[in-house]
């Protein structure tokens, strides 16, 4: 048997004998293959304590909404005068049966595609306008910008209404409409907040398109204006196609802004407007967790929401993907 094993035959050995076969033994790990080891954790490393800081302010929370939206809590629970109690999907049930759950979904989502469209459109051109100028009138419309973008959402809001107002407000003079009320009418109350909404979310774009249009070579632009094109056909078939990294970035952090508005909805339809005809999904969560005191039934809305928005943005960035683009 000693002979046989050590000419390379196998052992018949019983358990617990540590004898390897032929051909299993341990490949030995070089230095190379340790040294890319280490090199794949060190950015992990890096990253640790803001994942650790992202997970505290993030994971935390979404668990604890997404725990009580299967719980039924409401006041009573909250100050200990009725057991918690499990309800499973009966708080979603609940609200997938309320009609003016789907109303509210539906205004919010026309009302963020709209406010993200016209976002984009008026960043964009303003980005393009900023090559255009010289320096003072540059820098000028810069300052304005930032000023909006700096603007408290409830500060900016108010001034809007006070523009806009039926018997003080100067926009109604301007445009010789005497005392109209832009907030009584649901579609007129609508595009008062997506006009506060644009301007203190354009500049956002204006800036960061801006930054990626310097980036440009020069000479493909000058070469695009030789061959004949037009400023749109530049834009459109230059500028765009190289820019669109920047705007796939803009676009989803403006969908992600417009989708949850809550403030200017709350502050300039004094809560979602007469009858609950501005609501968007935001606003009827709150409505739902703190005026009813349903927060089981307002934090199922979140979880709806948060859904909703992963899910555009992972479609979004899969139909880039499959056009090629590298993210």
């Amino acid at each position: 048997m000693a002979a046989q094993a050590v000419a390379g035959y196998p052992r018949r050995s019983g358990p617990g004998n540590g004898t390897l076969r032929r051909g299993t033994a341990h490949p030995r790990r070089g230095p190379g293959a340790f040294r890319r080891t280490r090199a794949g954790w060190t950015p992990w490393l890096y990253l640790a304590p803001a994942l650790l800081v992202l997970g505290g302010l993030l994971v935390y929370p979404i668990y604890q909404l997404g725990l009580i939206s299967f719980l039924h809590y409401t006041q009573a629970q909250v100050s200990g005068g009725e057991p918690t109690t499990f309800e499973g999907f009966g708080n979603y049930t609940t609200l997938f049966a309320d009609d003016q759950f789907w109303q509210v979904l539906f205004a919010t989502l026309v009302f963020a595609a709209a406010c993200v469209v016209s976002t984009l459109a008026v960043g964009c051109a303003l980005a393009v306008l900023l090559t255009r100028v010289r320096a003072v009138p540059r820098l000028a419309l810069m300052l304005a910008a930032l000023g909006a973008w700096a603007t408290p959402a409830v500060t900016g809001s108010t001034v809007w209404l006070f523009l806009f107002d039926p018997d003080f407000g100067p926009a109604n003079r301007v445009l010789g409409i005497g005392d109209h009320s832009w907030t009584y009418g649901r579609y007129s109350a609508f595009a008062l907040v997506l006009l506060e909404v644009v301007w203190c979310s354009f500049p956002f774009v204006m800036v960061t398109v801006y930054a990626g249009i310097r980036a440009v070579p020069g000479e493909v632009l000058e070469a695009a204006a030789l061959d004949g094109a037009s400023q749109w056909r530049i834009w459109r078939s230059v500028l765009a196609p190289m820019l669109r990294p920047i705007l796939v970035v803009v676009t989803i952090q403006s969908v992600i802004w417009d989708f949850k508005v809550f403030t200017q909805i709350y502050v300039m339809t004094n809560g979602g407007g007469i009858a609950g005809q501005n609501l968007v999904l935001n606003v009827y969560a709150y409505q739902k967790a703190f005026a009813a005191s349903q927060y089981s039934l307002g934090s199922a809305i979140g979880v709806v929401m948060l859904v909703i928005l992963l899910a555009v943005t992972l479609v979004y960035l899969r139909l880039l993907r499959r056009q090629g683009e590298e993210l």
